[in-house]
């Protein structure tokens, strides 16, 4: 469907369909609604009709114009379209699983680790991410996010010299009224240890029109401010989301990307390469890659640790080290981020350290001549060939490498030497 029949679907003029707040006052939130636009069988419309008791639905008219509903797989449709597996319970999900409630010294500000603090400035967003991790929270009206609570959320920050960056997010920071924003902004750099202020933002994704020329005026005076967004697969990448992208990044606001990895949406190697090339392209720095949290409803969204490290070694030397995410699971308890990689250290001592590069080559790094101090005197290993052989003994695999009459520097994978030995 082309942009003039989309129009034509919601009866909007070119420029209603450019408002940001047009979009938002026409978001998709009932089944009715949803069938109006995409003939929903019955058993789709009584499914999402559960689902949305529990979990509501809210999706702008631009990124409901980017679902091909004939797919079934189609990642847009899967993030946006309430699911009946959102339904299902287990008995590790949980309401907070980051523990931000359990961290939060004020209302509406979490400080779980000792640099930096997490700020909610809104409830309020755009649509309602299927896989999100605050659905406790995000539009909840019964717990808005007044101007008071964030006032005591500065102070807080004004008490705590150690805090040096500052993240607003919400709800999507980005839909707070212009002045409301430049004002929190503008208190928060009054603050002198507060060095880094940041935006964390779906809005230039599902709602790309709001980033018009007023707001990008004001992040350029106030900033320099960071925004970190969240786009999740190349086809949210699209000509007015490139739009919103380049007029913020012209306004010498840095960009950069959290990816979640979801299940049947992007846990496929190729899929989170051609993302990453694209953000790059578009002066947006792949941040971070989260695995997916524990958080109620979203149990079908989540893959295995083990598809993440593939997805890393798939990335890892095989592309630009600027298009690589760091690969995190924000540990269940409030544990924080927890980066995940790929092994690449193979073994060490106080002599030599054995890796392996992208390819599987194995390779040793020689290190500096600093000769140990608590070392018993009975230890061999410092000084030694690796493991003391008889020199008629055929050294193979790691002890060639750690032996110090060997001056073998790499083994690659398949190798004689490296699998076994004669004799």
């Amino acid at each position: 469907m082309d942009r003039n029949e989309i129009k034509e679907e919601w009866a909007c003029t070119e420029d209603e369909w450019n408002d940001w707040r047009w979009q938002l006052e026409n978001r998709i939130t009932t089944v009715e609604e949803l069938n109006s636009r995409f003939d929903l069988s019955e058993t789709e419309a009584k499914e999402i009709r559960k689902a949305i008791e529990i979990f509501p639905m809210s999706i702008t008219p631009y990124y409901a114009s980017l679902i091909n509903f004939d797919n079934k797989n189609c990642p847009i449709k899967k993030q946006a379209i309430p699911d009946k597996l959102e339904l299902d319970n287990f008995n590790y999900e949980m309401d907070d699983p980051l523990c931000e409630d359990e961290h939060s010294p004020v209302d509406g500000l979490t400080h779980r680790y000792p640099d930096r603090v997490l700020l909610l400035i809104t409830n309020e967003c755009s649509m309602f991410c299927r896989h999100c991790t605050r659905k406790r929270k995000v539009g909840d009206e019964k717990q808005p996010i007044n101007f008071s609570q964030i006032e005591k959320g500065i102070n807080y920050i004004r008490n705590n010299p150690q805090v040096r960056d500052v993240l607003l997010s919400g709800g999507d920071p980005l839909l707070v009224d212009l002045e409301k924003l430049r004002i929190v902004i503008n208190r928060l750099k009054e603050i002198p240890h507060v060095e880094i202020v940041r935006i964390g933002s779906r809005v230039p994704v599902v709602l790309p029109q709001r980033i018009d020329d007023s707001l990008v005026e004001m992040l350029h005076e106030v900033g320099p401010v960071w925004i970190n967004t969240h786009f999740n697969h190349e086809q949210e990448i699209t000509a007015e989301s490139k739009q919103a992208l380049d007029k913020l990044a012209n306004a010498g606001v840095p960009l950069g990307n959290q990816t979640v990895l979801l299940r049947d949406v992007n846990d496929c190697p190729e899929i989170i390469k051609n993302l990453m090339h694209k953000l790059v392209k578009n002066r947006v720095r792949p941040y971070y890659m989260y695995q997916c949290d524990l958080s109620q409803g979203i149990e079908h969204f989540r893959t295995p640790v083990a598809k993440g490290i593939e997805i890393m070694e798939h990335l890892i030397g095989h592309t630009s080290g600027m298009a690589v995410p760091r690969y995190v699971v924000d540990a269940p308890g409030g544990g924080g981020k927890i980066p995940v990689t790929p092994n690449y250290l193979l073994s060490s001592s106080s002599r030599k350290t054995i890796l392996r590069n992208f390819e599987g080559t194995i390779t040793v790094y020689t290190e500096p001549e600093v000769r140990p101090h608590n070392c018993p005197p009975e230890c061999n290993i410092c000084e030694q060939p690796f493991n003391g052989q008889d020199e008629e003994q055929k050294k193979v695999g790691l002890e060639r490498l750690f032996a110090e009459d060997d001056d073998v520097v790499s083994l690659r994978t398949g190798e004689r030497s490296y699998a076994s030995y004669d004799g």
